[in-house]
This record gives C-alpha cells, sequence and structure tokens, in this order.
C-alpha cells in the first residue's frame, strides 16, 4: 500500500503533478497515462484525500442518480442492470457513485440540494416521461447531466442515450405481419413513459401500413410486471377474438404472458406468437438460448454504460451536448410462427 502521493509518483517514474491531474480528471493528461495510474492506484491501494482533492479542483468525481422512491426503482431490475453497467465506467474512469432514494415529491429539492452542497459533478436522470421538467431544471441550476431516453420537448437541448423503440416495435409488428398475423395485440408499459409511448406508435404504424385496423381492445398499458402480463394476457385469450400474435415491451411482462398462454393449453410458436423486448438483464434470458423466445434486443446494462462514459466526458470537457440513438435488433427464437387459428375458448383450432 502505498501511503502518499509522492510514493505513487515515483513508482510510476511521473511527476506528482502529472500523478495528481490523472487522478482528479484534468483534460491534459493522455487518456492513456490516466488509465495508468489510476490501475497503479488501484494496485496500491492508494486513494487522494477527498476533501484535499474536492478543495483543488472543484470536483468530486461522483455521479449522482435520483430515485423517486414511488416508482420502486430500486427493486427494479432494469434500473439495477443500468447501474451495474454506468458503475463498471465509474470504476474504470476513477469516479464513485451516489444514489438518493427519496419521495417522488423531494426530487426536484434533491437535485438542487446536490448543486447546492457541490456532493456530485453531475446526475443521469432516468424514466423521462412527456413533459418533463428536469432537463430544465438541471440546466437552470447547471448540473451537467444525461438522461437515460427522452422526453418529447427539444431533444436537441440536452445529452442522451436512447432505444429506437418507435422503429424496434414498427420492425416486430411487421414480422409478425409477414408471418400471415392480422391479429396482434400489444401489452406495453404505462404510456405517460416516452419509451412505451414510442413502441405503441411503431407498432400502430405498422398495422396501418398493412391496411389492418387498430384496435384498442388488443392494447395493454400497464406496470411492466409478470401479473400484470398475465392478467392482461388472460383478457386477451378470453376476448370474443382473441389475437394470434403478441408484442411484449419487457421480460417480467413476458414471463405473466408465457404463463396465460400455458394455462390456455397453447403452444409458443405453434398456436400463438410471442415477441418480446428484451433488455438482457443479467438473471433473466428469455431469448433463444434461453426461454426460447423471439425477441426485441438491446442491453440496458450497455445504455449504462453509454450514459455513463457521455456523462464524464462532459464533465471533462471532452464534449458537449451529444445524443446516442441506438437501435435493437429483432432475434428470432422458438416462439413465433405463422398463425393457427385461436378458437374462443383460447384453445387452439386443432383442440389443442
Amino acid at each position: 500500500m502505498l501511503a502518499n502521493l509522492k510514493e505513487l509518483s515515483e513508482k510510476l517514474g511521473l511527476s506528482q503533478t502529472t500523478v495528481s491531474r490523472a487522478l482528479n480528471g484534468y483534460p491534459e493528461v493522455s487518456e492513456t497515462t490516466r488509465q495508468r495510474v489510476i490501475d497503479a492506484a488501484r494496485e496500491h491501494n492508494y486513494a487522494p484525500d477527498s476533501s484535499a482533492r474536492r478543495l483543488a479542483t472543484g470536483k468530486t468525481r461522483t455521479i449522482g442518480h435520483v430515485v423517486p422512491i414511488s416508482k420502486h426503482d430500486m427493486i427494479n431490475p432494469h434500473f439495477t442492470d443500468f447501474i451495474a453497467g454506468a458503475g463498471a465506467v465509474y470504476n474504470r474512469r476513477g469516479y464513485d457513485m451516489l444514489i438518493s432514494v427519496v419521495d417522488a415529491d423531494k426530487e426536484t429539492e434533491t437535485y438542487r440540494a446536490m448543486k447546492r452542497n457541490r456532493r456530485v459533478d453531475g446526475v443521469i436522470v432516468h424514466g423521462p416521461v412527456a413533459s418533463d421538467a428536469r432537463p430544465g431544471l438541471l440546466h437552470s441550476l447547471g448540473l451537467p447531466f444525461v438522461v437515460h431516453g427522452r422526453t418529447l420537448q427539444d431533444d436537441d437541448s440536452y445529452s442522451w442515450v436512447d432505444v429506437n423503440n418507435r422503429r424496434a416495435f414498427a420492425e416486430a409488428t411487421r414480422y409478425l405481419i409477414g408471418l400471415g398475423h392480422r391479429r396482434i395485440a400489444l401489452v406495453n408499459g404505462w404510456e405517460h413513459m416516452v419509451f412505451a409511448r414510442r413502441r405503441r406508435e411503431g407498432y400502430e404504424e405498422a398495422l396501418r401500413e398493412a391496411g389492418i385496423a387498430v384496435d384498442p381492445l388488443l392494447m395493454s398499458s400497464n406496470e411492466m410486471i409478470e401479473p400484470v402480463g398475465h392478467e392482461a394476457m388472460t383478457a386477451f385469450l378470453a376476448s370474443d377474438d382473441p389475437p394470434t400474435a403478441v408484442l411484449v415491451a419487457s421480460a417480467l411482462s413476458a414471463l405473466g404472458v408465457m404463463g396465460a398462454v400455458r394455462e390456455h393449453g397453447l403452444v409458443p410458436g405453434t398456436d400463438i406468437s410471442i415477441i418480446s423486448y428484451d433488455d438482457k438483464l443479467s438473471f433473466l434470458d428469455i431469448g433463444p438460448d434461453g426461454m426460447g423466445l423471439t425477441v426485441i434486443r438491446s442491453g440496458i446494462g450497455e445504455a449504462g454504460r453509454h450514459c455513463a462514459d457521455m456523462l464524464i466526458d462532459m464533465i471533462e470537457g471532452r464534449r458537449g451536448i451529444d445524443h446516442m440513438l441506438l437501435e435493437a435488433s429483432l432475434v428470432p427464437g422458438t416462439s413465433t410462427g405463422p398463425p393457427a387459428g385461436v378458437a374462443v375458448s383460447g384453445k387452439s383450432a386443432a383442440g389443442r
């Protein structure tokens, strides 16, 4: 273990000034040198005094995440996998993470306190809604930020990383139409969330292109958890004209959908087709190599890494406002095929 900056600089054969600047994120230090210093500091358990570092640079080397407790993000695996991806970048680039779990009505004040108390150098904003006040607030505070997703406001005025949700769901719907399906259901998330709204728009766009009427009775918008997926699919299958295919907005909802399908004695890919969005959750593989589902795949851990790198680059003066639109890919599994016909009872036409 190295006790001080002098010992670390001697170990590396660099000046104390260079080592200090590398550890504190000064832009004039090359990325190669910075990484070499960070790796050596980690190897020898050296960490500069945080108070002295803050006084010297005005930087905390800490990124904030504010989690409104009413949204249950702390038990949401989408959030935890995002944080795992972002955390890998923080570790590599010498940053810490501050997660503040607050009541929903305290979110604005938490951002203000983070800025006022100089607790973080920047924040990542989660779960943007259509008319979201947070980008304007953070601009006014002068607190660097990146949004995971987009609002429906001026998305050129702030940095974001998002998935092309509209295109992804349009392509998945076209895939099902190409297999011969005309009754295609949608089990979506809450549509005040922009990603869910864009997914529905993509689904409707593909239906209209094919001359298929959009049927509100084939659409569900709710929390993306297993019981809700089960409830929605049960209702669809009990209807007078049940779907022959279904698009699902999350892996957790897909578990419920699959449960309802099996309870009705149906076989995915034979009696009914299922495509689910897949965030590549660390503990749940619903895709072809796991549960076998056809999926629309874009890893949320990857999004976390991109958000973290983008924000740190902004903080260190390496880039200004920037955007990244990730494309999801359709990965075929065994859960899709031509329609077989579904009777009113939810059983297949073959009497399965």
